[in-house]
């Protein structure tokens, strides 16, 4: 495990979109597992700047995406599809038919899971999967429980995770409590993981997922196994590491 302790936020987007760029500058027909939400807003702007520079294409890149949620159709506004759309895919030159994102209106979850999993196990996994953190250490939507679940999966969403995610919506009560999540299989899978994380409220998730016991009840603890990690973080999210004389 490889940890790159950044200045602020922006140091730490750049620093990871970085990692990305490289990784479609080595092979450009890769595999990106991407992931949403606030953390790595920041690294796809610099990814978008540096193909409107004419310094990167994503002409041959396949992507599929962590999670989505429960009941909202791909053009909601606070859907993932959505997200990606508005931050990467709408500006930049990557074919929408090689872009996955999880179906939060599918009929059938349990097929469109296995159809989902069937697919990136088809594709030889992620050869680059991109994580958030949240509070509570969940990374995609698994959240902290009683075992690793392997396999993608509906997920219902813990009351610190809808907590958190109010502040898209217009009241709490509009927040999807379910998700289609990504499995520990599939993130475990992938050959290399980029696990990013910026603020002080996310210290004591990092912190437990580079320190703690491998648990469930932290589920980014899991990545100490995995062969290939690289986190980049920022001061505020390093501050637990740091008070416990980690060097970085």
């Amino acid at each position: 495990m490889r940890i790159y302790r950044e200045k602020d936020y922006e140091a730490m987007s750049r620093r990871a979109a970085q990692i990305i760029a490289a990784e479609i500058a080595h092979n450009p027909a890769c595999l990106l597992g991407l992931a949403t939400g606030s953390t790595p807003e920041g690294a796809y702007r610099y990814l978008v700047d540096w193909y409107k520079q004419g310094l990167l294409s994503f002409k041959d890149v396949r992507s599929v995406n962590l999670d989505e949620y429960v009941g909202l159709a791909p053009d909601h506004d606070q859907s993932y599809r959505y997200f990606m759309q508005s931050n990467l895919f709408d500006h930049v030159d990557i074919d929408p038919a090689n872009t996955r994102v999880p179906d939060g209106l599918t009929r059938d979850a349990k097929a469109f899971c296995d159809e989902y999993d069937a697919f990136i196990r088809a594709q030889g996994y992620v050869d680059l999967q991109l994580l958030g953190i949240g509070r509570n250490g969940h990374i995609g939507f698994n959240e902290p429980g009683g075992c690793f679940v392997k396999e993608t999966h509906v997920v219902d969403l813990a009351e610190s995770t809808i907590d958190a995610n109010a502040r898209f919506f217009a009241s709490r009560d509009d927040v999807p409590k379910q998700a289609i999540s990504m499995g520990m299989g599939a993130i475990m899978g992938a050959k290399k993981v980029l696990l990013c994380a910026s603020g002080e409220e996310k210290a004591d998730a990092i912190c437990g997922s580079v320190l703690g016991a491998i648990s469930p009840s932290c589920p980014a603890s899991i990545l100490q196994l995995h062969p290939d990690v690289i986190v980049v973080v920022d001061e505020a999210a390093f501050s637990k590491l740091a008070a416990a004389g980690f060097q970085a």
